[in-house]
């Protein structure tokens, strides 16, 4: 059975008996599709040694160098496109057109990463002083380190390291360990594209790799997405170490219903919102508050409806809406969530826990969910259950739902579906969330903006890709100049200087 190792300086590590193994499931099938090693602390010490020989040559590459290599990368990734689907869909479950719009999504971030000669440009300010001039540029950190998740394994790392390495840093990246392999086949494309070796180094593993990149001395940023639990220990232990860190956490978004809206297409748009993917989205809409009886009354039985065609099933049938959970333990907590519900007084309208999927009987699917009258203080409302389950809570007023979601210790995303622009108007400006749609019920921002949510949705000053990143992988210098003329001695100040 194969192996999935490690990729350090352009070429992949061999796998010895010594190392550690887990298996990568096919959730779609339930079975062990291949391993993956563990990286020991040697292994990532051997990467981050790799990077940081390649750091000084890499860092005086000009940046348009730097840029045409992106170029190259991202025409690679489109004619690659359905191979890292089929790659990302065999170890994370996801149907072809979901992978392909993960990917999608990150070759933007990739032709963002471009725009690297204009993005490093600095301020300069001549005659500050009698012949001073003073400017400012953006310097690479150096060693710079990514930890991305298994919901996104093509697009979170193309958040990351495109840009840090086109700013001049270079990178060690540890994807999730459970589907490694499209990581590996993007990164190798990247050499493909003519990165020079040890520039990007690739490091599977589990948390020994990831408290070594936090601690290590030569590491000097790391990026991070996963679940807020998981978001503070690696914020607080990468601060400890002196490291610049941006930790993007877990979410609980909601979406308000308001009486006045387009209720077939709010219903549509909650379709993919929250059942794409299985739910296995940080900006999944899992909260459905409808204000008023009546909107919720609609609600729920326009979705009942709406839902009866959803297929789950396996991601090599296109005609499947969504694919399996990530692991069986998953699939056993996202059905608890859902008994819990139930237990504590809510009503499952539309039951997806014990779905038939024919010809893969074994696999970790979760059908879509619905239930109603969710309250507050039920755990099912109040933890993230990232699965495909939309909770419907009723509301009277719009103030009462906008508090609900004000209170709730995640501020990742929201949106609100209503034909008022007073009311939009004032929910954007009020709702104490990140990223805020109107209308619009996943409002990730595309390439050229920056994605981070508020409260315990992310631990950090700075937001993932966009304009943001670039302040992240680049610190500030600020030169202040004078040449005297010749045969002129000016006399000591001890003023400060103004």
């Amino acid at each position: 059975m194969k192996t999935v190792s490690h990729l350090i300086n352009n070429r992949a590590t061999p796998v010895t008996e010594n190392d550690r193994i887990a298996p990568v499931f096919n959730p779609a099938t339930g079975q062990v599709s291949k391993n993956v090693a563990l990286a020991s602390k040697d292994t990532v010490q051997e990467a981050i040694a790799a990077a940081e020989a390649a750091y000084p040559a890499w860092r005086n590459t000009p940046p348009q160098k730097r840029a045409a290599i992106m170029f190259r990368f991202k025409e690679l990734l489109q004619q690659n496109a359905d191979r890292i689907a089929e790659v990302v869909g065999e170890e994370h479950g996801k149907i072809s057109h979901d992978a392909m719009g993960e990917l999608q999504r990150g070759i933007e971030c990739v032709e963002y990463a471009c725009y690297a000669p204009e993005l490093l440009k600095g301020e300069h300010s001549r005659n500050v002083g009698p012949g001073i001039d003073s400017w400012s540029e953006f310097q690479a950190l150096g060693v710079v380190a990514g930890i991305t998740p298994f919901n996104f394994p093509a697009m979170v790392p193309l958040w990351m390291y495109p840009m840090a390495i086109v700013c001049g840093n270079t990178f060690v990246l540890k994807p999730s360990e459970r589907n490694p392999s499209s990581a590996m086949l993007v990164a190798e494309l990247l050499y493909e594209a003519g990165l020079p070796e040890g520039v990007l180094n690739v490091v599977n593993g589990d948390k020994e790799a990831v408290d070594l990149l936090l601690t290590n001395e030569s590491i000097k940023a790391v990026s991070f997405v996963g679940s807020t639990p998981i978001a503070e220990y690696i914020y607080t232990t990468a601060n400890a170490n002196g490291k610049r860190c941006q930790a993007l956490g877990g979410a609980k978004n909601h979406s308000i219903i308001m009486p006045d809206a387009d209720m077939d297409n709010a219903v549509n748009q909650l379709l993919g919102a929250a059942f794409g993917s299985s739910g296995e989205r940080c900006m999944a809409l899992s909260v459905a508050v409808a204000v008023g009886d009546k909107a919720a009354d609609t609600l729920i039985e326009k979705m009942s409806v709406a839902m009866q065609p959803l297929k789950v099933g396996a991601y090599t049938n296109s005609d499947n809406d969504f694919g399996p959970v990530i692991t069986r333990e998953h699939q056993q907590k996202v059905v608890g969530f859902i008994d819990s519900a139930e237990n504590d007084g809510a009503k499952v309208v539309v039951d997806g826990r014990n779905p038939q999927v024919e010809g893969y009987e074994d696999g970790f699917f979760v059908g879509a969910t619905l239930i109603d009258n969710v309250t507050t203080d039920m755990e099912s409302y109040q933890q993230e259950i990232f699965g495909p389950v939309l909770q419907v809570v009723r509301v009277n007023t719009m103030e009462e739902a906008m508090q609900m979601i004000n209170d709730h210790e995640y501020g990742n995303g929201t949106c609100i579906f209503t034909r008022d622009g007073e009311a939009a108007r004032y929910f954007s400006d009020a709702i104490q969330v990140g990223m805020v749609g109107i209308n619009v019920p996943l409002p990730v921002p595309v390439a050229y903006h920056s994605f981070g949510g508020w409260k315990r949705s992310l631990f950090g000053d700075l937001h993932a890709y966009g304009p943001d990143s670039v302040r992240f992988f680049t610190k500030r210098k600020t030169i202040t100049q004078r040449w005297p003329s010749s045969g002129v001695r000016e006399g000591v100040d001890f003023a400060f200087p103004s």
